[in-house]
């Protein structure tokens, strides 16, 4: 659920006036709460720039009739991953799976993306796949990573352009942690990045900070 912008009483008093009054310039705004027109002009930036006033030049201040929900939801559906993306960690095929667990907690990471000799993008490896892996019988310093990751076609990508709240949607569907950010490339799909639920979280609460 999106939380809700909370306005000062002096911003929720300056949104009474504008929505009964009109379009109304910042001066008779001012005039009004008995204040000057520089001590508004925070409150009616900060008005504007969130969304609930729209202004225009030698007309004044509209009402635009907007929740804070409604503004908030507006705001979600601009963040794209270009703007939260991660670099990713990368482990080639013939990495080892001893080699693969030292590297996910040296870089500390949930995910590593596993490419082929050609730099594409060929599977995924989490850290449950290596904990399976290592519980078993085998010897993990000669086995290879592209026995037990997820292998293409099967694997969620998202692109830099793409929304932040599609790619969390993809996460909670597919109930997965993290999703390669990739780049089309002649041979299949170059890593360029990551995205998390972590990262995602962060994007959320930054829309909050925001409006602070």
């Amino acid at each position: 659920m999106v939380g809700k912008i909370e306005l000062n009483k002096r911003q929720q008093k300056i949104l009474e006036i504008v929505k009964g009054n009109g379009p109304i310039t910042g001066e008779h705004i001012a005039e009004q709460l008995s204040l000057t027109r520089a001590t508004l002009r925070p409150d009616l930036a900060i008005l504007t720039m969130s969304g609930f006033l729209d202004a225009r030049p030698r007309v004044g201040y509209f009402y635009t009739g907007k929740s804070s929900t409604q503004l908030l939801t507006e705001k979600l559906k601009k963040l794209s991953v270009r703007d939260f993306q991660a670099v990713p960690v990368i482990v080639k095929e013939q990495s080892t799976v001893y080699d693969a667990i030292v590297t996910i907690f040296l870089e500390d990471v949930g995910t590593l993306f596993v490419v082929d000799e050609s730099g594409c993008l060929s599977g995924v490896l989490s850290r449950k796949d290596l904990l399976r892996a290592s519980i078993g019988q085998q010897d993990l310093n000669s086995l290879p990573v592209n026995i037990i990751m997820t292998r293409m076609p099967n694997i969620t990508v998202c692109k830099k352009d793409d929304l932040i709240l599609d790619v969390a949607k993809n996460l909670l569907e597919k109930q997965i942690d993290s999703v390669p950010v990739v780049k089309k490339i002649e041979k299949g799909y170059e890593v360029t990045g990551r995205i998390t639920k972590t990262m995602i979280t962060r994007a959320f609460v930054s829309l909050t900070n925001d409006d602070h």
